[in-house]
């Protein structure tokens, strides 16, 4: 072994961070140590190795930290592919960077898949050129220790956001060949994980896909980051086995825990189509979104058909606020009924949007909802839909001299606005309406994602004389504790879940528990999605409250509606005549 010192340790490679950086040289050729050695002496604290097995020992024994190896590849006892092999699964001389030492094209692509971050040419024909990448290569790796704790996230270790695209810009403006995959992993319902498990659960099993995603990556050039509390972006060269990839990540965070965790991944590849680096996972992101929820598919790849999706929706995004003041959003209302009495009774309605859109005809509430949900629109529409409202039940007041109460949504964003009792309270005031005239409809979703946030605002809501409707019940996973928390003025059950109780037979208790359920919370059911007299029947029997549903009516638009009035009005005025008599 030689120890050489350098002979000028106040050069400008060493007066940065105030000391000599160490750099070991591993080459079994003498001369082409000497040779680089001569080449970079000046401000480095130099050390040599003749092989990969010399230079581990050395570098394990030394209590000093080693600021970079030039390893070469073609090595005796143990090679320069083996020796950084080693380093890889070593915690702490894995964070030293390698420069390979080669003449031959081909071994880059490994090395840099076996960790390498750049290569030195033989032979050293260019000392200035070797000097600059030795100094940066040094300086890069300093300036990442001291902002480690800035540019990653501290739970998992990986890249936080920014700086993940940092780097995977520069990863995308130096790679050889260009083709890179843009992969987003998200885990479906994690909320609610948590919520069985405990935060603590939740923690590990993020970082248990952390590993996991690592792990694959040491098989390839990538990098990847925790870009939001569940999901994780991944950029790396352009591979064929994603689906196996996300099998081998699920496999690995479900060993650890008895309920299994779906994971479901997103693939834009640069392959596919030309498009910038936040461009691409966008459109991985699209992709991952497009199998939510879905227990058959997990995986998608954005493709025409997704671009074509993507592209009509950003139509309807960039519409949207022109279109609430043409008034192409129609609110219908779909009635409910009571039916706890001898004959079914006209008792409230919901408010359904409904977009007529000038070009595409009637536009699905299933797909606009979602876009203005994802960026934040979905405020100025309900805006818009409880104004509508509340000027139609004024309407129907006047002329019937009935207030009729109408159930509006509030979704969850609307949840954390701090204007949000403002503006209810604005329009309610402003069209003279009682209190319970407009009901509010939060789904179980938004109770279970944030619980204490929701009970908050609407225990607010509550004081201020709204009635609360926990709407979708039953398509979420409220455990029994939570449902004695929440503050509800009625159970709203989620139609699919009703029809798949009443569509199997043996399946009439869960009727009767469902409304055991409200009954011990005091509050009343509501039975959405009803379809036919044998759904009827079994809610009767069950005891339900109210239902709603094609079996009395579709969706109407308000003057349609009135018809419902004036028969409900009709058949009130005939049994007060009987009465009578």
């Amino acid at each position: 072994m030689e120890d050489l010192q350098g002979k000028n340790p106040q050069s400008a490679s060493g007066t940065p961070h105030g000391h000599t950086r160490t750099v070991m040289i591993v080459d079994d050729d003498q001369i082409n140590r000497e040779m680089l050695g001569f080449i970079i002496q000046d401000g480095y604290h130099l050390l040599y190795a003749e092989n990969g097995l010399d230079a581990l020992n050395q570098l394990r024994s030394r209590p000093q930290p080693v600021s970079l190896l030039l390893i070469d590849l073609k090595m005796p006892v143990m090679d320069g592919f083996e020796l950084m092999q080693h380093l890889r699964e070593d915690e702490k001389l894995r964070q030293i960077p390698v420069i390979v030492l080669t003449s031959e094209t081909d071994a880059e692509v490994d090395s840099l898949q076996r960790g390498a971050v750049d290569f030195i040419k033989k032979p050293y024909d260019m000392p200035t050129v070797i000097r600059a990448r030795v100094e940066r290569i040094i300086e890069l790796a300093e300036d990442r220790r001291i902002i480690n704790s800035v540019e990653t996230d501290s739970l998992t270790g990986m890249y936080n956001k920014e700086f993940f695209f940092e780097y995977a810009s520069d990863m995308d403006t130096s790679a050889a060949d260009g083709k890179m995959d843009a992969l987003v992993i998200d885990l479906d319902h994690f909320h609610l994980f948590n919520e069985m498990h405990g935060r603590a659960a939740g923690d590990e099993a993020l970082c248990q896909v952390a590993d996991a995603i690592r792990e694959e990556l040491e098989k390839t050039i990538g990098i990847c980051c925790r870009c939001e509390a569940d999901t994780f972006f991944i950029y790396c060269a352009h591979r064929d086995d994603h689906q196996e990839m996300l099998e081998r990540i699920a496999a690995h965070v479900s060993s650890a825990y008895e309920s299994t965790l779906h994971l479901r991944m997103g693939v834009c590849t640069r392959t596919d189509m030309v498009q910038d680096i936040l461009g691409r996972f966008d459109r991985a992101l699209a992709a991952c979104n497009s199998v939510r929820g879905n227990y058959l598919t997990s995986i998608a790849f954005y493709d025409d058909e997704l671009y074509r999706h993507d592209i009509h929706a950003q139509r309807l995004v960039n519409e949207m606020r022109d279109a609430i003041r043409q008034k192409q959003f129609r609110v219908y209302f779909q009635p409910k009924y009571d039916v706890s009495g001898e004959k079914p009774r006209l008792r409230s309605a919901e408010a359904l949007v409904r977009w007529q859109h000038p070009e595409f005809g009637l536009v699905s509430p299933g797909l606009f909802i979602p876009l203005f949900e994802q960026n934040g629109m979905i405020r100025d529409l309900d805006s818009y839909v409880w104004q509508e409202t509340a000027a139609q039940i004024a309407a129907w007041r006047d002329k019937y001299g009935r207030v009729i109460p109408v159930s509006v949504n509030v979704s969850r964003i609307d949840l954390f606005d701090a204007d949000l009792l403002d503006r209810l309270n604005a329009i309610r005031d402003g069209n003279r309406l009682p209190g319970g005239a407009l009901l509010l409809e939060i789904t179980e979703s938004a109770y279970t994602e944030d619980t204490e946030q929701a009970i908050s605002v609407i225990r607010a809501m509550r004081e201020h004389g709204y009635a609360i409707e926990m709407d979708d019940f039953g398509s979420g996973y409220s455990s029994l504790n939570m449902l004695l928390q929440m503050p509800v003025d009625a159970i709203k059950i989620d139609g699919g879940f009703m029809r798949a109780i009443a569509g199997e037979q043996g399946n009439a208790w869960l009727f009767d528990s469902l409304v055991d359920i409200a009954r011990h919370l005091s509050v009343p059911t509501i039975f959405e999605g009803v379809e036919n007299e044998n759904q009827y029947r079994m809610i009767r029997k069950a005891g339900g409250d109210v239902i709603q549903g094609y079996y009395f009516s579709k969706p109407l638009p308000a003057e349609q509606f009135e018809q419902l009035i004036e028969k409900d009005k009709r058949e009130s005025q005939k049994n007060e005549e009987g009465t009578a008599c």
